[in-house]
């Protein structure tokens, strides 16, 4: 499971479990017993109440059906809660004996690790479920960096990162990328022209479409794979040499 900070949830998940430790409300006093068919849980139900908006967050990732799955019990508000706690906290500490064992031990790739001018583009639509917006976003936001790299407003998209890794030499106005030096090799005429029909394959074949097709939401997999390649040409742009004309 990417993009998790494991150590951490398991303490958020922890203190909620200890916090939702439930109590009889029956006590001694004065030589005096009482007794009650009333619990409370360990802390304060303000405690636990704040706590718990961090512990959803966990649920959502880790046993993201927990609000379907687990039965909401009238005796005690905390009780689906507590469950969800101890399922995403087992699920958590034996995730990787669960994939190996369950013979799914192929590698993840997590959103969060990309270019971050992509992941910054995305990241605020991704995680309120708009997977294609979050596409937009990065693309726009790819354009944007790229633009701001080159100093130029005047191309954009396709037209933009054809004239910044063209095998030309930079011109007044018009600056370019190198992904190495210009050895006049073959290897350099080979790695601009593979940017620059990579970055022709992104707007042609998923901006776009994007921007033409009927609106509706694409599945998570397919946005985090757009986003994939978007990285791959985002890092290409970043870690390029900007050349100008003389």
């Amino acid at each position: 499971m990417t993009g998790i900070n494991v150590e951490w949830a398991l303490g958020e998940l922890d203190k909620f479990i200890q916090q939702t430790v439930m109590t009889n409300d029956s006590f001694a006093g004065n030589g005096v017993a009482y007794f009650s068919n009333k619990s409370s849980t360990a802390a304060a139900d303000a405690e636990v109440a704040q706590q718990a908006q961090v512990v959803e967050k966990i649920f959502d990732r880790v046993v993201p059906s927990w609000r379907t799955d687990i039965e909401l019990r009238k005796s005690n508000r905390w009780t689906r809660h507590r469950e969800a706690a101890i399922r995403a906290k087992a699920e958590l500490e034996r995730q990787e004996e669960i994939r190996k064992n369950l013979g799914d031990d192929a590698p993840e790739l997590s959103a969060a690790k990309l270019h971050p001018w992509v992941w910054d583009g995305a990241s605020s639509l991704w995680q309120s479920g708009h997977f294609r917006e979050a596409v937009e976003g990065a693309i726009r936001k790819l354009n944007a960096e790229t633009q701001n790299k080159l100093g130029r407003r005047n191309v954009s998209e396709t037209d933009l990162f054809n004239q910044a890794f063209s095998e030309q030499a930079p011109a007044a106005g018009k600056p370019r990328l190198y992904r190495m030096k210009n050895d006049g090799s073959s290897t350099f005429k080979s790695v601009q022209r593979g940017a620059r029909t990579f970055a022709e394959g992104v707007f042609a074949g998923i901006r776009n479409p994007l921007a033409h097709e009927v609106v509706q939401e694409m599945p998570e997999q397919q946005a985090l794979e757009y986003l994939a390649a978007l990285s791959v040409l985002a890092r290409w742009v970043d870690e390029s040499t900007l050349e100008v004309a003389s």
